[in-house]
């Protein structure tokens, strides 16, 4: 038998950040790259995801020494990949650091120990006399020092994520449109998926890469196996909003943010500079919130809702452009109306590590999650199918990868990366 014949059909469903690495990774590594599909309800980009977005930061700047060395090997293929690097800015970032934050200090000390620190302080009464003085008029009540990194920047989001899954594509592997609305459990495992459409595509092996969308996909599943509250995926990761403001820009204010960073304001969020082809400056307010229901079955579960992502709460539209008219860059949206609105979902997990692991119940063996963006997972996008393949093939990552992405156990202690990032309030309440 040729190593051909031996490899396993693969059927990712979902096409944002995980399942576009995954299916470009597993095409580097398959002799008949036709045995590897990709489902998704839409063309790619997909929409809506996480993964569908103007832009994204790529920076390094970790209190972690593992991720900052994962997000030096990404940003290694931003810079060079020619799937890639024409998406890729370096612009640098500048970080306000809030009077009770060590997160700065942490950082450096990542970045000394790999014997590199390309940091340096920014003092506060000096923010305006830089980049052209677009921070002019940022409230600074409250932190302590500016933190700025040259090395960090950001990407043309939903057209890498294409860019990516293009290559995949043209090696031959296939890409169906269709909404996924339930698994096919067969013979103690899951035999593919049926669509919306009433179509089946069946794989030996299946890949769930759809984020804030999982628990509502595997919910039904859990349930038909009687699957425990502590070991159903929703414990593992849980789906996540933030809400994403745009203002559209004239040229002359392009001209005036030609020197922009990415500005981070403290925990409220940050703002991207503006794509020259869209000129929409990009500000996330970054307290996040779920939506949490009840399925039939009694169990708790937050999924995006069905409408339309850019139609978000009015009360979150009043928090979040009050950030922006009077507190970070008030030049650039005061008594500017926004040019759109949108909820970003992505799944969620307690210590925002990603899910890349085989599911653990014995009739689901030939399941697999791919997921747990956490707001900062798409940096990784050329590297996270790299990993994802060596979970597929047995082989692993290591021990250290290993634990850190894998299923964790139902008595595991919770140990969050960024606490404060969790969310503390339902989308209910934002609507009044």
């Amino acid at each position: 038998m040729s190593t051909q014949d031996k490899e396993p059909s693969t059927l990712i469903v979902g096409a944002g950040v995980f399942g576009a690495s995954t299916a470009y990774h597993l095409s580097l590594q398959y002799q008949d790259v036709s045995k590897i599909t990709v489902l998704d309800r839409t063309p790619a980009p997909p929409t809506p995801a996480a993964s569908t977005d103007i832009n994204k930061i790529i920076r390094a700047d970790y209190s972690s020494a593992f991720y900052t060395e994962l997000a030096y090997e990404a940003m290694d293929a931003w810079s060079n990949w020619p799937e890639l690097k024409n998406y890729y800015h370096r612009t640098g970032w500048i970080a306000l650091d809030t009077e009770d934050s060590d997160l700065a200090d942490r950082i450096r000390k990542v970045f000394r120990d790999r014997g590199h620190d390309p940091s340096k302080d920014v003092p506060l009464n000096e923010l305006d006399q830089h980049w052209k003085g677009i921070m002019k008029g940022t409230n600074v009540e409250g932190f302590k020092a500016a933190y700025w990194n040259p090395e960090a920047g950001w990407c043309d989001a939903a057209a890498a994520t294409v860019s990516v899954l293009n290559a995949a594509v043209d090696r031959g592997v296939k890409y169906v449109l269709g909404d996924v609305e339930s698994l096919l459990l067969e013979s103690g495992k899951v035999a593919g998926v049926r669509t919306a459409g009433g179509d089946e595509l069946r794989a030996d092996r299946v890949v769930l890469a759809t984020g804030a969308w999982t628990s509502s996909v595997l919910s039904p599943i859990e349930d038909k196996l009687d699957i425990h509250e502590a070991d159903r995926i929703e414990r593992q990761m849980t789906a996540a909003a933030v809400g994403v403001v745009h203002y559209k820009m004239s040229q002359k204010e392009m001209d005036d943010l030609s020197e922009m960073p990415v500005v981070v304001y403290g925990e409220h969020g940050e703002v991207i500079p503006p794509p020259r082809e869209n000129r929409l400056l990009k500000y996330t307010n970054a307290k996040t919130f779920t939506n949490t229901i009840t399925t039939s079955s009694g169990h708790n579960i937050s999924v995006p809702p069905e409408q339309d992502q850019h139609i978000i709460p009015e009360a979150l539209k009043t928090e979040t452009e009050a950030v922006m008219s009077s507190q970070v860059m008030p030049g650039f949206s005061q008594d500017k109306s926004a040019d759109h609105w949108r909820l970003c979902w992505d799944a969620r997990t307690p210590t925002q590590d990603w899910l890349l692991t085989k599911h653990p119940h014995g009739e689901l063996s030939n399941l697999y999650i791919a997921g747990g963006g956490s707001f900062h997972g798409y940096k990784f996008l050329p590297i996270i199918g790299k990993y994802m393949v060596n979970v597929l093939d047995g082989s692993g990552n290591g021990s250290e990868k290993d634990k850190a992405w894998g299923w964790k156990a139902a008595d595991a202690q919770w140990a969050g990366a960024h606490p404060k990032t969790a969310p503390s309030r339902e989308m209910r309440d934002l609507e009044g």
